[in-house]
């Protein structure tokens, strides 16, 4: 026994030996109250230079800055990002930033190697990107009820142009044929750029197109914008109507990006993460660079967030089955 051990009375000994117990064995939630976090964050997000990336990083400046600890944006394929923040200990350091596609994705694909709602826990919807639906100036339509009216007259006859299966640029449409009972056909793109190039020139006369590409051909007369996917009017074009006002009731489709942890995170932890990402989202800084990439920050709380996920996830799986929609 060394000296220092020798001058611990028996009793002490106890006591003393309890506390390095319960040091040792407190549950993460405690830790979180005493100064979480205490180390850098990763956000795992999708490949480097994507819409998804450049988010992230707009982010992760802002809350490391309010955190007082860096926060590391970590770009991966998707199916690797999912898979890191899966194994990754519950303890707030690895989360996942990801859009709608990352919860709709098992709906798309039979060997999804992974459930959204079982294998996550949701901390925020962060922003939000509606789409602005274009038609070609060629065609005669100049609002949503004469596109419905138009696609009813000619079923088949009319088509849109969309990015990659499974994108927002084509579940967004073929949502919208659903709830309007039309027939127009997709013609498919290997990407976003692709398909608005064509579009542009006449080659197709329908889009749901992202803001940020798509508004310099509205402005320029290029493109018809006749609507905003939004639930509600948006201050990014508040001079163009959502499209339920515009003659298609309940009609809602944006690219959502939210941020997850790993799966049974302490409920202090969660919190924690969601008062800083509320509040960074909130900050009229981070606010003015999204809405510059055509985007609205959003904030939610994590029950939101969930029940965001579960309402999207039945509502677009009828339409995914009925059309057909498989991942490429």
């Amino acid at each position: 026994m060394n000296q220092a051990s020798a001058r611990i009375a028996p009793g002490r000994k106890t006591i003393f030996g309890t506390c390095v117990l319960l040091l040792v064995t407190l549950p993460p939630d405690v830790y979180a109250q005493q100064g979480f976090p205490v180390k850098p964050i990763r956000i795992l997000t999708g490949t480097a230079g994507g819409s998804s990336d450049i988010a992230a990083r707009v982010i992760a400046q802002a809350l490391g800055a309010l955190f007082g600890q860096q926060v590391i944006v970590d770009a991966r394929p998707n199916v690797l990002a999912r898979e890191i923040v899966i194994k990754s200990p519950p303890d707030g350091y690895n989360l996942l930033l990801a859009a709608n596609s990352f919860y709709l994705g098992p709906l798309l694909r039979d060997d999804a190697q992974y459930d959204p709602l079982r294998d996550f826990s949701p901390v925020t919807l962060a922003i939000r990107g509606p789409n602005i639906i274009v038609v070609h100036p060629s065609l005669p339509t100049r609002s949503i009820k004469e596109l419905i009216a138009l696609a009813k007259s000619r079923p088949g006859v009319l088509n849109y142009a969309s990015g990659a299966s499974g994108a927002s640029t084509h579940l967004g449409p073929e949502l919208f044929k659903a709830m309007a009972a039309v027939n127009i056909a997709r013609i498919p793109y290997k990407g976003g750029a692709q398909a608005l190039g064509d579009m542009v020139g006449g080659q197709v006369q329908m889009m749901f197109v992202n803001p940020s590409p798509g508004m310099p051909y509205i402005k320029a007369g290029r493109l018809r914008a006749l609507a905003i996917t939004a639930a509600q009017s948006s201050a990014l074009f508040p001079a163009l109507p959502t499209v339920a006002a515009a003659g298609l009731p309940g009609f809602e489709h944006s690219a959502k990006v939210g941020i997850y942890a790993p799966a049974n995170m302490p409920a202090a932890i969660v919190q924690r993460l969601n008062d800083g990402l509320v509040k960074v989202l909130n900050s009229a800084d981070v606010k003015d660079k999204f809405l510059d990439l055509g985007i609205e920050t959003v904030g939610s709380s994590p029950e939101q967030l969930a029940a965001a996920m579960k309402s999207e996830m039945t509502r677009m799986a009828k339409v995914i089955k009925d059309a057909g929609i498989r991942e490429e």
